[in-house]
């Protein structure tokens, strides 16, 4: 067998470089499709990952609520009779979660769910000397709430600490505000108001959250909001991001209350996602019958061309078998070879854009990885392409009657 293959080998290498303008030819557009594939999804792979870190950096995977308050008729309604009524949707009121505890130790418990913090959110005013803004006020448990959103990570100036009379402010609101770290600010509920200390500024990744956010100490919240000992959400991350919605299904089923994935909560980006996932699919779909109709067309020129040589072979004693393995080989040579040399390819055009495309800061957009699965799986496919390309003249060549083909 490998004096066979040795053979075949060597027939199918000599016929590549008999017709070296072709091979070459070929090879370079399978190393440009190689190229395009690995690098279109290399490039689309990072930018979603970007994406998704950016949106989520500063939000839950999942959000948890108390049930909205429900208007229900005055009286039931009996059949047979009349009733004019009319019901006007109930405005929702600041409520906390019935028995938040309990169920934040359930949830912590759920399969799939990888960490769980309680929060009172309301809105408020912060004022200090003539200036105020609205803000969206925050009371958290510091240590928690850096398990969902890397909160310490985000901070900018001073030291993420959540003390009784502490805060966490924003950096556009802190700018707003004429603030910094030290500085003490007071926060205003309308029948409340307590004076709290800046202790850090943090940049959460979207100005306006920035330009809102203060983080209180949960229980300075609770005091503030008045919904002592109460939790108005439980915020959520999840082990797998893109299961998010199919938990959220599960907690819903099984709990009274309201749960709102980041699907669901970033409808549009999930279809921007998705459409792009879908368009790179398509890509490299076209590129792959591009390539395997470029090595295909160039086989069977090589079969018409050699077809004295093939006959000449055939009347020497080579099988048709043989003879469908050379060109078969041949399929997979230039596959291999193009590519591996697709895969440098985009190797360099991945450096090219993480050196010269850059954003406003100078720093490059966001990272692209070439990850070794990927890489394997483009020549793998590249090769096998190849091989399907060259059945059909393999055949072609094989069926070819040695007497005709010598007389050719």
């Amino acid at each position: 067998m490998a004096t066979l293959l040795g053979f075949e080998r060597q027939v199918a290498i000599r016929f590549l470089r008999e017709g070296r303008m072709q091979s070459v030819l070929i090879i370079v557009g399978v190393a440009a499709g190689v190229a395009v594939v690995t690098y279109i999804t290399a490039l689309i792979g990072g930018l979603q990952r970007n994406t998704l870190e950016e949106t989520l950096g500063a939000q839950a995977h999942l959000t948890l609520y108390a049930p909205d308050d429900v208007v229900r008729p005055a009286a039931p309604r009996v059949d047979g009779t009349t009733t004019l009524a009319a019901t006007q949707a109930r405005a929702q009121r600041l409520q906390s979660i019935a028995n938040w505890g309990p169920l934040m130790d359930a949830v912590q418990a759920w399969p799939g769910v990888a960490a769980v913090s309680p929060m009172v959110t309301g809105a408020a005013l912060a004022q200090r000397g003539e200036a105020s803004r609205a803000i969206a006020l925050a009371g958290v448990d510091l240590d928690r709430y850096d398990r969902i959103v890397q909160l310490r990570s985000k901070v900018v100036a001073g030291t993420a600490r959540l003390a009784p009379g502490d805060a966490i402010l924003g950096q556009e609101l802190a700018s707003d505000l004429g603030v910094q770290v030290g500085d003490r600010i007071a926060v205003s509920t309308g029948p409340v108001t307590d004076t709290v200390l800046v202790t850090a500024l943090v940049d959460l990744g979207i100005r306006d959250l920035n330009r809102r956010t203060v983080l209180v100490p949960l229980r300075a919240a609770q005091s503030l909001l008045g919904l002592p000992g109460g939790a108005t959400r439980l915020d959520m991350t999840v082990d797998d991001v893109w299961q998010a919605q199919a938990i959220a299904q599960s907690l819903r089923a099984r709990h009274p209350v309201k749960v709102e994935s980041w699907q669901e909560a970033n409808a549009q980006l999930v279809s921007a996602l998705n459409a792009q996932s879908v368009s790179t699919g398509v890509i490299r779909a076209v590129v792959l019958v591009v390539v395997v109709l470029g090595i295909a067309s160039v086989l069977v020129v090589s079969v018409v061309q050699k077809q004295r040589e093939i006959g000449i072979l055939r009347a020497m004693g080579a099988t048709r078998g043989q003879v469908l393995r050379v060109f078969l080989l041949q399929g997979a040579i230039v596959g291999a070879v193009g590519s591996a040399l697709g895969v440098l390819l985009a190797a360099v055009l991945v450096w090219a854009f993480t050196a010269f495309v850059r954003g406003s800061d100078g720093a490059p957009l966001f990272p692209i990885t070439l990850e070794p699965a990927l890489l394997l799986q483009a020549a793998a496919l590249a090769t096998v392409c190849g091989v399907l390309a060259a059945i059909a003249p393999a055949r072609r060549a094989a069926a070819l009657d040695p007497a005709q083909a010598i007389r050719l």
